[in-house]
């Protein structure tokens, strides 16, 4: 049997980039607990099908197909949830890609441009619309996926940790707006995630370096703090623990870090 949520209020959560990767695991993971799913990406038959499976083992899904780079798209999908359902308790701004390669060789339309459209601003215009609800509502949690890219900014991900960075300052600015109507705004921070995302990013590597399987994710572990975020609302999620480390030499000794990954990484990969 599914396990439920205690509550039986039939909250309803939409979920971005809900067809494949983490998206698709938190839809899973949400519709087992009691949640009215709303499925966002542009894949329609992807959506589609977990939209059927997940109506059998829990509550009500919804595929909306959209494009996050279209706010026509992103206001259609929210009106359209609002009609179906009457509230939104859960935004997971998940949707995102990446193109990582030398700034020189990114196309400034299909890679930069396309980039920032997705994982910042279609960010940004899926929170603005469904505020108006929660608003209302005096009560909803917007949850946004970013990535240690927006702590850290590593050679070859210059543009993702731009549109990362960007999210994590937009989090920490909105949760200050909106806890005042009972909204909480949360940001979680993954290292590598075992999903599609590297076989879209064009990642070409001389020095193969890659995330040691021992810290990579899967994404059901993100799906996992999602949810412990939605019972239990914090501002921030780390994942895995090892990264706050991480960000610790990052912020103490920018110049160390700076040398280390000059040495191993930049000039064996562009000099050699």
């Amino acid at each position: 049997m599914a396990q439920m949520k205690e509550s039986s209020n039939h909250e309803v959560a939409i979920v971005t980039g809900a067809s494949s990767g983490i998206g698709e695991a938190a839809a899973r993971l949400l519709a087992r607990h009691g949640y009215r799913v709303v499925l966002m990406a542009r894949r329609k038959e992807r959506l589609e099908a977990l939209a059927q499976e997940l109506s059998v083992i829990g509550e009500q899904a919804l595929a909306i197909p959209a494009d996050l780079s279209k706010l026509e798209d992103i206001q259609h999908a929210v009106a359209e949830c609002i009609e179906r359902f009457g509230r939104i308790d859960v935004l997971v701004n998940n949707a995102g890609f990446g193109r990582l390669s030398w700034l020189e060789q990114l196309d400034p339309v299909t890679d930069i441009q396309a980039l920032l459209q997705v994982n910042l601003l279609g960010l940004i215009w899926m929170t603005q619309a469904v505020l108006p609800q929660m608003i209302r509502q005096r009560r909803g949690h917007i949850i946004n996926i970013a990535s240690m890219a927006g702590y850290i900014a590593t050679p070859t991900y210059s543009i993702y940790a731009a549109s990362k960075f960007g999210v994590r300052g937009f989090t920490d600015a909105l949760r200050r707006e909106v806890g005042v109507f009972g909204i909480k705004v949360s940001g979680v921070y993954p290292g590598g995630v075992a999903t599609e995302f590297n076989h879209h990013a064009g990642i070409q590597r001389k020095t193969g370096a890659t995330t040691p399987e021992w810290l990579k994710l899967s994404a059901e572990d993100v799906a996992e703090a999602i949810y412990r975020l939605v019972r239990q609302p914090r501002r921030q999620v780390i994942l895995p623990w090892p990264m706050y480390f991480a960000i610790g030499l990052n912020t103490l000794l920018p110049g160390v870090i700076d040398f280390a990954v000059q040495k191993l990484f930049v000039e064996p990969e562009r000099l050699k």
